[in-house]
């Protein structure tokens, strides 16, 4: 099908820049996407031009996203465009769930067994916290448990070398003694964690060249989706799997990066041009989402930096509100305000917060004054915290004295020796 057909056909919603990069189909390709510039919709659209203009095989396209919920959501838009018989054909997966599928492809080709992946979180916190009490004699925090953690991810994810590793600092902790014994710990217990999986993945495609070469026919079309968040084990997957086709399709956004702190490589968008020679680097600059003094004040902002692609974003909507910067002491009194707005507030309105920790207080504050509200994405947690999982211990352990499981769980906590 044509490609004027084809637009006409599924009455694409496409301005040049976005028809740009929906037509570009073969070889290695970046797109840099700011806020709101529909990148999803170009995604999809993509993909329905590689089938239907270009006549690919569904099953041949691989779409890499970042969350399992993005994952579903994408096939969910794609099936509402283009229908469900299509969308059943394509394969939308995480780095980790495309790390999954080569590693059980090794595994019945090979005839091996890998080790077992740990999906609780919990029981990799706790394995940390008993080699931070043998290293130490202290017992971690909460707090040090979880740098821990996600210094153990950084280094897996950024590929760094034994000598990388035993220069990195965490707080006082002697990190690199610590991570060692992580290791083995896991190797000992035949475990591995998330980001062995994707180490594990990456050597497998790296050893067995029939395997790698089984992957490179299976996907001959990968398309990335917020690129800015991937690491460089990630690319390195992505950059293998590619291989001599090299129709690597990824989006993104340097400016939008906020993973640093998991490893997520921005500078690969910056290098783009070394990595793949020949590739194109491509631009999406309309904000459909914000207004233009929004879209104005982001863009004056962002430009400040100079360790990012030149690029300027537009508004494609009219002037709003202007902008009012409201200063407050500490967060006490921004926990102030915002429950204040909240009390005033005639409409739905929306709070953006860092993390989960910070939106407690604020939480707490709405409860306290009778304000209703609801939390994405925590509801049910808080019976689940480490701390007050402590505090149900010791009621549960004072009703069930013979509750051994529950008495060592206090005994190594509390240091009752």
């Amino acid at each position: 099908m044509e490609y004027e057909a084809w637009k006409a056909t599924w009455k694409a919603p496409l301005n040049p820049q976005q028809e740009a990069a929906v037509q570009a189909a073969q070889g290695p390709v970046l797109l840099l996407a700011v806020p709101g510039s529909g990148k999803t919709t170009v995604l999809i659209h993509r993909l329905g031009y590689l089938i239907f203009c270009l006549g690919v095989a569904p099953e041949q396209i691989l779409t890499v996203t970042y969350t399992v919920a993005a994952t579903r959501d994408m096939a969910a838009r794609f099936a509402r465009t283009f229908g469900e018989t299509w969308a059943n054909r394509l394969e939308f997966r995480t780095i980790n769930g495309l790390s999954a599928r080569i590693i059980q492809h090794y595994e019945r080709v090979k005839g091996r067994q890998a080790f077992t992946l740990v999906t609780e979180e919990g029981r990799l916190a706790s394995l940390v916290g008993e080699l931070y009490r043998k290293a130490t004699g202290e017992f971690a925090t909460e707090s040090t448990v979880r740098s821990l953690r996600t210094a153990i991810t950084y280094c897996k994810n950024r590929q760094m070398t034994q000598e990388e590793i035993e220069a990195y600092q965490v707080e006082d902790i002697p990190f690199a003694k610590l991570y060692r014994q992580y290791h083995a710990e896991l190797r000992r217990r035949r475990w591995m964690d998330y980001d062995d999986q994707m180490v594990y993945a990456a050597q497998i495609l790296r050893q067995h060249g029939d395997i790698l070469a089984y992957f490179q026919d299976k996907y001959r079309y990968l398309c990335v989706d917020e690129a800015q968040d991937t690491s460089r084990i990630q690319h390195t997957i992505l950059k293998l799997l590619a291989g001599r086709r090299r129709n690597l399709f990824l989006v993104g956004d340097e400016d939008q990066s906020i993973y640093g702190f998991r490893a997520a490589d921005p500078g690969a968008l910056l290098r783009f041009e070394e990595e793949y020679p020949g590739g194109r680097v491509l631009f999406l600059e309309k904000n459909y989402r914000s207004t233009a003094t929004i879209v104005a004040a982001a863009d004056r902002f962002i430009r400040q930096n100079q360790h990012r692609r030149d690029k300027h974003m537009v508004a494609a909507r009219g002037p709003g509100p202007a902008i009012q910067p409201i200063w407050v002491a500490d967060r006490v009194q921004q926990y102030a305000q915002l429950a204040q707005w909240a009390q005033d507030c005639d409409r739905e309105t929306a709070v953006l917060y860092r993390n989960n920790d910070s939106a407690l207080p604020l939480l707490d504050l709405l409860d306290r004054q009778g304000t209703g509200c609801r939390c994405r994405q925590m509801e049910g947690t808080f019976f689940t915290h480490r701390v007050v999982r402590d505090v149900t211990d010791f009621i549960a352990f004072a009703a069930h004295p013979a509750d051994g499981e529950r008495f060592f769980r206090l005994y190594y906590k509390m240091g009752v020796g």
